[in-house]
């Protein structure tokens, strides 16, 4: 099944929903990497297809290591997403990035080591540049509606992915701001990863809730902090959601949609069928 859907969001802790979405349907979409976080929300805004998705799914029983994400990526590609929004919590590594304000990072480090990172393999390797893992072009319409939603905007930075879901020690917060790392999140990798790999253009817009544990003037970072924060935030992001529909681009000005085509490496008669089969989203269009 494929709907032709302009812009997805994936909703993290704090945003489960996307109010005004008009005639909203439910799709629960079978993959070959299993269900999506929850089911996928798709309707109308400001004119424009618009699926939404809870990364932690209804209820937010899902840690950021049992996020299905490939899963939700390939599900998201099926139903024709080109364009894909992560709105998601985060620490702040730096002074300046403080609790209430909105950064949309330019880079990802991943410290993870637990979660299944690519589509690939079993018979089809795939090599996939992610140098700049966010989409400049989408990050640049992303800037402009948060701009427009009156959000407190910081442009650029690293965030770097923890496997969680436990909060960093203070020896491990102090460690990652001396590597230079702005933001600190859970769920980015491989997410961010995975879309690339599925020629997705991808942003964050990530919200900042606390400042880790390092600042030894603000107290250890909680669940009530970040969702009180985040329950602050939430007008905004759904107002800058509205604003990047209402304004949205249809012509992509990247490389995003291209990201495979000098990535796979395994000569086509030696790929099984079996494996073209399961890919054939991904791939059919080089194979």
């Amino acid at each position: 099944m494929t709907e032709p859907v302009t812009l997805a969001i994936i909703g993290g802790s704090g945003l489960y929903a996307m109010p005004g979405l008009g005639d909203p349907r439910e799709h629960h979409v079978d993959t070959p990497f299993g269900k999506t976080s929850a089911p996928i929300v798709v309707g109308t805004l400001e004119g424009e297809r618009v699926a939404f998705l809870a990364r932690h799914g209804i209820g937010h029983h899902l840690t950021p290591s049992e996020v299905p994400y490939r899963a939700n990526i390939y599900a998201l590609k099926s139903l024709g997403v080109q364009r894909l929004v992560s709105i998601s919590a985060c620490g702040s590594l730096q002074e300046e990035f403080a609790p209430g304000h909105i950064v949309i990072p330019d880079q990802i480090y991943d410290n993870t080591h637990g979660r299944a990172r690519s589509f690939f393999g079993e018979g089809l390797v795939a090599h996939v540049s992610v140098a700049d893992p966010f989409c400049r072009d989408l990050s640049d319409q992303l800037e402009s509606a948060v701009d427009a939603a009156g959000g407190v905007l910081h442009r650029g930075g690293a965030l770097i992915t923890i496997e969680g879901p436990r909060f960093s020690t203070k020896a491990e917060s102090i460690t990652y701001r001396s590597w230079g790392m702005s933001i600190i999140g859970m769920t980015a990798s491989p997410e961010a990863f995975l879309a690339r790999e599925a020629e997705i253009c991808y942003a964050t817009m990530a919200h900042v809730t606390d400042y880790d544990v390092w600042h030894v003037s603000e107290a250890p970072v909680t669940v009530d902090m970040v969702i009180q924060t985040l329950n602050k935030n939430t007008a905004i992001a759904q107002d800058a959601v509205r604003a990047l529909a209402g304004k949205l681009k249809h012509a992509r000005d990247c490389d995003c949609e291209h990201a495979l085509a000098a990535a796979l490496i395994t000569h086509k008669d030696a790929i099984p069928s079996e494996i073209r089969e399961k890919l054939d989203v991904l791939v059919n269009k080089y194979l």
